[in-house]
């Protein structure tokens, strides 16, 4: 009997994992980014080169705005008329160890962030001037690539989208970007060249854009090593 016993011990052993082992899921994907990546990329609408449609300015003139006022907080978005503009919302949202001015909701008097286009460690009150904030698909870009069909009302709200369209990041590397697709131009960090792709095809998907061939390309090569 004693023996049954053992004998059936060492069998659950060689069923059971050891204490603090964790089974591996059964078919898990190898790589997820690279996946959602090319998965985004069968979705997408793709030009052979950048299309152009007349009338973007981003500029407010006499009888409005394209893309509505610049940061407006009246616009459709879950942070839409909550008392902030929406560069102060990206902020608050993507800063950390924040202390808000007295008396403010809004307004930042500390925080530190991490820029995900450089890597650089940013402190508001050192380098708050110099943080901008980048939407990830232009905005020019998206008025070429059908935004100047859609309405004032959606225009605004993908402009102020802090959800998935802007992100916080070092003024010189906005700068540097300008107006540029994944073809022309990918963050210096080259560490965060898998997630912003991913970024730019959820938005291009969300919203009906497109890209062009060059920029599939190099998202495909970004893919590759992720």
């Amino acid at each position: 009997m004693r023996r049954l016993v053992l004998v059936w011990l060492v069998v659950l052993a060689g069923l059971l994992p050891a204490a603090g082992a964790h089974a591996a899921p059964a078919d898990s994907p190898a790589d997820p980014v690279s996946d959602r990546i090319l998965a985004l990329l069968d979705q997408v609408a793709v030009t052979a080169t950048a299309p152009y449609y007349p009338g973007y300015e981003r500029d407010c003139h006499p009888g409005g705005c394209v893309f509505g006022e610049e940061w407006t907080d009246d616009n459709t978005t879950r942070f839409g008329h909550n008392g902030c503009d929406t560069r102060q919302d990206v902020l608050l949202q993507q800063m950390h160890h924040i202390e808000m001015r007295w008396g403010s909701t809004c307004r930042i008097y500390q925080a530190r962030m991490r820029d995900p286009y450089t890597g650089r460690k940013l402190t508001w009150r050192r380098d708050g001037y110099r943080i901008q904030v980048d939407h990830v698909y232009p905005l020019s870009r998206a008025w070429y690539a059908g935004a100047w069909a859609w309405t004032q009302q959606r225009r605004v709200r993908f402009a102020n989208d802090v959800d998935h369209e802007l992100i916080a990041t070092w003024g010189a590397a906005n700068q540097a970007k300008e107006n540029s697709t994944p073809a022309e131009w990918l963050p210096p960090r080259e560490a965060y060249h898998c997630r912003y792709v991913l970024t730019y095809l959820e938005v291009a998907v969300r919203y009906g854009l497109s890209v062009t061939d060059a920029d599939v390309a190099t998202m495909q090569d970004v893919a590759s090593g992720c």
